[in-house]
């Protein structure tokens, strides 16, 4: 996973203030913060709310857990990061907003881009009546060969 900033500058936070204020969102010291944090230098990143929390406190200041599940949240409904579910309850976000898909290393938990220009998907079964599909997720589990 890339590493987060240990200290943030006034451009990053500039940047997500920015980026809040597209998507209509109040931005607060800890959606700024967070924001900040995800999307201030540029950079794709992958992150849980476990590591963006700690991110945060990397920086000295005090955000609760359930303060970044929210804001992570509020982030992905307003479409600035996209939400990944890898297993039933474990969640990554993801600042790349497009259709692509992921692998997934199962020994370390680390979420990356996968890439999609061969990635190829025949066909889609048909959706149940009176249903659409709205996206399909890729996600492409890892496992590291053994040397024998």
């Amino acid at each position: 996973m890339t590493e987060f900033l240990n200290q943030i500058t006034v451009e990053q936070l500039e940047r997500a203030s920015l980026m809040l204020a597209r998507a209509g969102l109040r931005p607060t010291r800890q959606r700024q913060l967070l924001a900040a944090l995800l999307v201030g230098d540029g950079q794709d990143r992958h992150v849980t709310a476990e590591s963006l929390h700690a991110a945060c406190t990397a920086t000295g200041d005090k955000v609760s857990l359930a303060t970044v599940y929210n804001a992570l949240h509020s982030f992905s409904e307003a479409g600035l990061v996209q939400e990944v579910t890898v297993e039933g309850s474990r969640s990554y976000f993801d600042t790349r907003t497009d259709q692509h898909p992921h692998f997934f290393w199962e020994d370390t938990g680390e979420l990356q881009d996968a890439p999609s220009d061969t990635l190829e998907i025949a066909r889609l079964p048909d959706p149940p009546e009176g249903a659409s599909i709205a996206s399909v997720d890729v996600v492409i589990r890892l496992r590291r060969d053994t040397v024998a």
